[in-house]
């Protein structure tokens, strides 16, 4: 992974505003808020700037303007980051403007993905806040001419003992004079001491939002952009025998018709499907002529793909002794001496991402040889590599402008689809907005893999858990890019697979190999959605077959208090990408949240006949998650009147968008668990738009949320992804124990 570069320093006043000013042609995301004070203690010269590091400037009117370096896509991670450095820098938050940044290395890591962005600039963004805070406060002191000591930073105005204040205006030209403080000088904020950290904050943009002011990337809008839409060989990778544009031509404004080569497979997860491009003055006249087009496709590595067949070849392996990853005791002697053993297969189909906001982005290529890109990207260093790359021309030509996201779930993490736009503005000689409609987004997405598990879980005569086996197959995410990968890897199967944390004797964590014939990515939670749901179904059933209340048989399962030691069990042991004595696995903060959903959701309450509560936990990207869900079935229509979360995610930097993480990823949840499945036949995706591949409605989604965060000063964790996990088990146990039905593939069908 691509470290994060922490170090403080002072770019030049120029400096700053080249590297951080949005292009001409770009959005300026947010409300512009300038201080109006005119005290001359408050505000100085109007052109000063005081830019301590590259994420903040201070000008001499006071206001302070923030770089939100990571991509907004409903997670509020373009406000909670800056909120960050906001506290640090005792700013008023009603003076900050916040400001989105290019794809730029000098931001570190900008790849708004696994739910690390708090977790990963946390520290540092704290120390960017503390160490300007120190400056302005030294600029104070030597206008006084007291020691730094006596001065105070509060409120965007540092105070002296006396009473006697300066506001961050007056100070910023005299502050950007001064020399950065060596880091040992740096003093960060009690916690207790937190005004915006831990503190409900509502998103930076959220009046934009509401009132559709807001600028997404399906908003961006260039002088004389024309639109371009693709028709794509329905088998991924594939190219074309033969095609005929007369008739797509002839329809009223289109502009350009022109053959855009196929990759082949596996092809990465940058380069563009190809396929036949129509480029058109507006977005009607390109999707009629796309459809005008005549074309014969040809037959690839995969046209004898059909999803059925293939889950139905993984449950067979499953069978079947795999390669084993994770191994203690002697499994299948304990399996043969148990006094019950309990058995079940899993299946999970393929999901996509559909979020709201399809695919889309707006290029210009110019005759001077360079590109500007405006994208709801989530990575966008890797979008200007890759738009680099396949213009061919150097990466110091291309810039890349971030718009909002609407939504994502790891889809626009791949910047193929804006390398599709890069390389049509070229072929056209213009500025292109390439769209994707609701079939192109389901039908060429890189979807979540679909996946067979089979579990065998043995019982000795004193009721005790003795064995536990767990297979998982499914095409690794890797098969999308590599042809030798074959095989799910390790840091896929540390998804709540080999990281199982009951203190049973004797376990066998197994795979075997399923090469991707389909484009594969990360969708929400990656392997944690196909792992908890086996795994917490399994525990359900488990308890039952115990004669135990499933939280108390969890609680059991777990066994004494401890940070379990995951590396000397698991050769290359992933800790989402953290080392594990950073990060440690710790059960007794499992069981806290576990302790704490049980009091919350009135678990153990008498339910009326078609009702039913279900319980599941989970660890994923290093936060400890327990979920109990409520439903009601009345005559095989599925309710969900009440979900409670337990989340210990760390430090709660930002409650209201964990709160709202969390009621969002229920939904997600339900969606997958209640409608979704996307189905392949003869290498072609079946489902097209939302009336065969279907999300939850407001009937589907939970009635009402309660999330329950840990009070916490452990390093913050991911709250994007965790949500989903434990959910789906949870819900699929409360339907057992609504209709005495076993779920155990997804979506559910209720007999």
């Amino acid at each position: 992974m691509e470290k994060n570069n922490t170090s403080i320093y002072k770019p030049g006043r120029r400096d700053f505003l080249k590297n951080t000013a949005l292009g001409s042609g770009a959005f300026l995301l947010g409300i512009q808020m300038s201080c109006t004070d005119r005290n001359k203690f408050l505000t100085g010269n109007p052109d000063a700037t005081f830019a301590p590091n590259v994420y903040m400037s201070i000008s001499g009117t006071g206001e302070v303007t923030l770089i939100a370096h990571r991509s907004e896509m409903g997670t509020g991670i373009r406000t909670s980051l800056p909120l960050i450095m906001a506290d640090e820098l005792e700013a008023d938050w009603t003076k900050v403007k916040l400001e989105q940044a290019i794809g730029d290395a000098k931001y570190g890591d900008q790849n708004t993905d696994g739910s690390y962005s708090v977790r990963m600039f946390y520290p540092q963004l704290r120390k960017a806040g503390a160490t300007a805070r120190l400056m302005l406060e030294q600029a104070a002191a030597n206008e006084w001419g007291v020691d730094v000591s006596e001065c105070t930073a509060k409120n965007h105005q540092v105070h002296h003992t006396s009473g006697k204040s300066f506001g961050y205006g007056y100070l910023a030209e005299k502050a950007a004079a001064l020399p950065v403080p060596d880091e040992s000088q740096i003093k960060l904020k009690d916690p207790k001491d937190f005004k915006y950290i831990t503190k409900k904050t509502s998103i930076y943009d959220l009046e934009d939002i509401v009132t559709g002011k807001a600028g997404f990337g399906m908003d961006v809008e260039i002088p004389n952009a024309k639109v371009a839409v693709i028709r794509r060989n329905p088998e991924a990778g594939a190219g074309i025998k033969s095609y005929n544009a007369d008739a797509a031509l002839s329809v009223p404004g289109v502009q350009k018709i022109y053959q855009m080569d196929a990759p082949g497979f596996p092809m990465g997860y940058e380069r563009p499907l190809g396929g036949i491009v129509v480029i058109a003055d507006h977005s009607w006249a390109a999707i009629k002529g796309r459809d005008a087009l005549s074309i014969e496709w040809d037959r690839g590595a995969n046209h004898d793909y059909n999803s059925a067949d293939y889950i139905g070849d993984m449950s067979g392996l499953t069978k079947k002794n795999g390669s084993i990853k994770r191994e203690q005791g002697q499994i299948k002697k304990a399996l043969a001496g148990a006094t019950q053993v309990i058995e079940q297969d899993y299946r999970i189909p393929h999901f996509s991402h559909a979020p709201m906001e399809p695919p889309c982005a707006t290029a210009h290529f110019k005759e001077d040889g360079t590109c500007k890109i405006w994208a709801p990207v989530q990575d966008p260093q890797w979008t200007h590599r890759a738009v680099a790359g396949a213009l061919e021309i150097e990466p110091e030509k291309v810039t890349v402008n971030v718009t909002l996201l609407g939504g994502a779930f790891g889809r626009k993490s791949k910047p193929d689809f804006v390398v599709e736009a890069a390389l049509a503005s070229r072929e056209y000689g213009g500025p292109i907005k390439l769209l994707w409609t609701r079939e192109d987004d389901i039908q060429f997405d890189f979807y979540h893999f679909s996946c067979a598990q089979h579990m065998k879980v043995g019982i000795n005569a004193d009721n005790k858990v003795i064995a536990w086996l767990h297979r998982s197959i499914f095409p690794p995410i890797a098969g999308t890019a590599d042809p030798n990968g074959k095989q799910a890897s390790t840091f896929e199967l540390c998804m709540g697979m080999l990281d199982m944390p009951f203190d049973i004797e004797n376990v066998s964590c197994e795979t075997n190999e399923a090469p991707a014939k389909i484009r594969i990515g990360w969708l929400r939670s990656v392997a944690n959605i196909n792992h908890a749901f086996a795994v917490g179904c399994m525990i359900d059933q488990v308890a039952e077959a115990r004669n135990m209340d499933p939280v108390d048989n969890m609680l059991d399962l777990l066994g004494p208090d401890r940070n379990i030691d995951f590396g000397s069990m698991v050769d290359g042991f992933w800790n989402y990408n953290e080392p594990i004595e950073n990060f440690p696995w710790s059960t007794a903060r499992f069981k806290n949240v576990i302790n704490t959903v049980k009091e919350k959701s009135g678990w153990g309450k008498d339910l009326p006949q078609g009702r039913g509560i279900g319980f599941a936990a989970h660890r994923s990207f290093l936060t400890y998650v327990a979920c109990a869900v409520e439903v009601e079935v009345d005559e095989g229509e599925i309710k969900i009147p009440m979900v409670h979360f337990a989340v210990d995610c760390g430090v709660a930097v930002n409650p209201e968008r964990i709160k709202s993480q969390f009621e969002g990823g229920a939904a997600f949840g339900a969606s997958l668990v209640l409608m979704s499945k996307i189905t392949v036949e003869n290498g072609a995706v079946v489902q097209d738009n939302f009336d065969n591949y279907l999300v939850a409605r407001i009937q589907h989604a939970p009635y009402e949320t309660e999330v329950h965060i840990i009070d916490s000063q452990e390093k913050p964790t991911g709250v994007g992804e965790p949500p989903v996990p434990p959910f789906i088990p949870a819900l699929c146990n409360a339907i057992y124990q609504a209709t005495g039905q076993r779920i155990t593939e997804l979506p559910i069908k209720l007999a």
